[in-house]
């Protein structure tokens, strides 16, 4: 009865064992050579070297050159660039419901403190374009808020954090050039 007992528990432990290593993970089973496996999906080819990914926050290169604002219409971004074309910051907008047109223009007038067409309070107004009777221009609601406007208004308020605002307001004096893009 003993010699049974001690079969059936060899038995047992060998078909544990058994469903054990087969449910193991490659790199844990063990083998009975000591070189490692060829994968079935291994290819004698060698692979191409990955693509490497568009840096999202990149100046975009349909921009210009030198010194300006970029306005990316489709990413709701904006980059401040210097004269050697690198971004010295770059920043979300929420956009206003009338959109200026792709192209260049450049910065026509600026306001410390005013109320948006909105009738938000903002600051550091730097308007840029016209469309229509519509001036265009980035600005700063003074209590911080970024809330989408009304898609049915007429208002032209590009609007930003306070901060980018503030940055915006040190680079963008009368003249400077602002590109836009779709």
């Amino acid at each position: 009865m003993v010699a049974g007992l001690t079969a059936a528990a060899v038995v047992a432990v060998a078909v544990l064992a058994y469903q054990a290593s087969a449910n193991a993970p490659e790199s844990v089973a063990s083998s009975s050579s000591a070189t490692p496996k060829a994968s079935a999906s291994a290819s004698a080819q060698p692979t191409a070297k990955p693509k490497p990914t568009k840096d999202a926050l990149a100046v975009p290169a349909d921009s210009g050159t030198g010194e300006r604002v970029v306005y990316a219409l489709k990413d709701r971004r904006v980059w401040l660039v210097d004269g050697s074309g690198k971004a010295l910051r770059t920043f979300t907008v929420m956009p206003s419901p009338v959109s200026p047109p792709p192209g260049v223009h450049q910065v026509t007038s600026r306001s410390g403190t005013v109320q948006g067409s909105d009738g938000v309070p903002i600051e550091h107004v730097v308007r840029f374009a016209n469309v229509g009777e519509v001036a265009v221009g980035f600005s700063a609601a003074q209590d911080g808020s970024m809330e989408a406007p009304d898609p049915e208004s007429k208002t032209g308020g590009v609007r930003m954090k306070r901060a980018d605002g503030n940055a915006m307001w040190t680079f963008a004096t009368v003249g400077a050039k602002v590109v836009v893009v779709p």
